[in-house]
This record gives C-alpha cells, sequence and structure tokens, in this order.
C-alpha cells in the first residue's frame, strides 16, 4: 500500500506538471503543441465568433494553400521603397515622395488609369511604411489564414481603389502614395466583424477601443502633416485612409464568411452594396466627365 501511494502522489505530481499522461507509463511524455499549432488556436480566438467555427478551423487548418496575398504586397512595398531609398540617396520618416514616379497618383495624369493602384507600392519616408505593413501583416495576415487569399485580396484592393478615387474627388490637388487605403480596409472589415458579432467576442471593448486608438492617431497625424506641417513639394492627402475604411466596411460585409447570415444582416448585405456601387459609379463618373488639371 505504500508503494502503492507513493507511485499515485508521483504520477499526481507528474501530471500535474505535463510530465506524463498515464500513471501505468511514465515514459509517455506530453508535448506541448507545436508553435503553428498554438498560433491557430490564437488566430482562431481572435478572429472567428461561433466556438463551432473555432474548433473546427483550428482542427483542420493546414495553411493549404498558404496565405500569399499579404507576404507579397508586403514583399514588394520593401522591395520599391528599397529601390527609391538607393535612387535617391535619401531616407526619413517622413519623405521624400518620389513625385516623378510613374507609379504615383497625380492629378494631372488621371488618365494613366494604372495609378489608381500602383500607388499603394510608394511611401513618404519610412515611418509611413512602417505603419501600414506592420497593420497589414498583424491585420491582414489572420485575417487571410482565415477567409482565404481571394476574400482579402478583394478587401485590400477595393480599399486601394477607394482611396485614389475618395481622393480624385475630395482632394483634387494633391499626390496620393501608400497603402493606407488597403490597410484602412483591412482594419475596418475586421472592425465590422467585431461589431456584428460583438456579443460572441471575448474582451470585445479593449477590441473597439484599440482599433480606434490605432486608427485615430494615425489619421490625425496624416490630417496633420496635409494642412498644418511645413512640407516640401506638394501636398500628400490623407483622404485615401476614410475611404478606404469605408470600402473595408462595405466589402467587408459582402465577401468575408463568418457574419451569420440573419435577416437583418442580408438587408445589411444588401446596404453595403448598394453604398460601395454608388460611391465608386460617382467617383468614375466625376473622373471622367472632370478634365485634369494643368501638370504643376
Amino acid at each position: 500500500m505504500s508503494g502503492k501511494r507513493r507511485r499515485s502522489f508521483k504520477c499526481a505530481v507528474h501530471h500535474r506538471d505535463r510530465e506524463v499522461s498515464s500513471e501505468n507509463d511514465f515514459h509517455i511524455i506530453l508535448k506541448e503543441p507545436p508553435i503553428f499549432d498554438r498560433m491557430v488556436h490564437i488566430i482562431a480566438e481572435e478572429f472567428l465568433t461561433d466556438e463551432r467555427d473555432r474548433k473546427y478551423y483550428a482542427d483542420n487548418y493546414t495553411c493549404c494553400p498558404p496565405p500569399l496575398f499579404i507576404l507579397f504586397i508586403t514583399l514588394v512595398e520593401l522591395g520599391f521603397f528599397a529601390y527609391y531609398t538607393v535612387a535617391t540617396g535619401e531616407v526619413a520618416a517622413a519623405g521624400p515622395v518620389p513625385i516623378d514616379s510613374v507609379f504615383i497618383y497625380r492629378p494631372d495624369k488621371r488618365l494613366e488609369l494604372w495609378r489608381f493602384f500602383f500607388y499603394m507600392v510608394l511611401h513618404a519616408g519610412w515611418l509611413h511604411l512602417l505603419f501600414n505593413l506592420l497593420v497589414q501583416v498583424l491585420v491582414g495576415l489572420p485575417l487571410e489564414m482565415v477567409h482565404g487569399s481571394l476574400r482579402i485580396g478583394t478587401v485590400y484592393m477595393a480599399g486601394v481603389l477607394a482611396g485614389s478615387l475618395g481622393t480624385s474627388v475630395f482632394d483634387t490637388d494633391v499626390y496620393l502614395v501608400g497603402a493606407s487605403g488597403g490597410v484602412y480596409a483591412l482594419l475596418a472589415a475586421h472592425l465590422a466583424n467585431v461589431l456584428l458579432n460583438y456579443n460572441n467576442m471575448e474582451f470585445g471593448v479593449v477590441r473597439l477601443i484599440g482599433i480606434f486608438i490605432v486608427a485615430s492617431a494615425d489619421v490625425g497625424f496624416a490630417v496633420y502633416d496635409r494642412y498644418a506641417a511645413d512640407t516640401v513639394g506638394p501636398p500628400v492627402s490623407y483622404v485615401a485612409h476614410l475611404t478606404g475604411a469605408l470600402a473595408g466596411l462595405t466589402i467587408g460585409l459582402l465577401v468575408l464568411k463568418n457574419f451569420e447570415q440573419r435577416l437583418h444582416e442580408q438587408l445589411i448585405w444588401w446596404v453595403a452594396l448598394g453604398v460601395y456601387a454608388a460611391c465608386t459609379i460617382f467617383a468614375v463618373l466625376f473622373n471622367l466627365f472632370t478634365p485634369p488639371p494643368l501638370p504643376a
């Protein structure tokens, strides 16, 4: 009996310390799950609202196909920043802006349609680049792992297009660089997820406050840089932040797959589609019928 008590006590201690899984075999060691499995469980807790969806996702996610869109966009933006840094021979926290690049959005070159998308690969300084890359990796990559590359790519590019179209309508005399339109679309899509599934998510208030603080700080800095700071060269717009966020709210409601399809949310789906379509059509028509300004 004394030997059995000693053996049971050892088993209890070892089991508490997660060193063995059976009192009949001290050699079976309970191993910590791999880093990838732990990351998948964290993403399921953060970005999925229903417990059954979390369990299914955590048990079945295999990273196949891999989430390549955000990683590809991030590497492209880093590559362009490195190229223009070497070409100009200078780098600063808030500049310089490569105004002669064929990719920058310029109001006097609106007929070059690729500029409405490719301005996203340029950034006005390393601080601008760092913020965008951090947000799109920390928010966009988990969203892509949950919803897939096609859906998140649609949200991101819709934000990029909304950023340039919104700037062309509401801030007509500025140049535009940066991926802020796409980044804010990702933030807003995640915000829509939190708002619509608020009751099912842990720490909903903390998430909302965190998103608003990060977004408000960046938009506030952009507004200050647009109107108050002494800048050299043409002004750079902040409107893309706001219109990109609007695109993320609307397109996020349309394409993200973990929203519960209750009746009122189906109505929200149609409202979101109407808002994005109406704003996009208006901006396109505005650009078609408004002549571009003369080059500066």
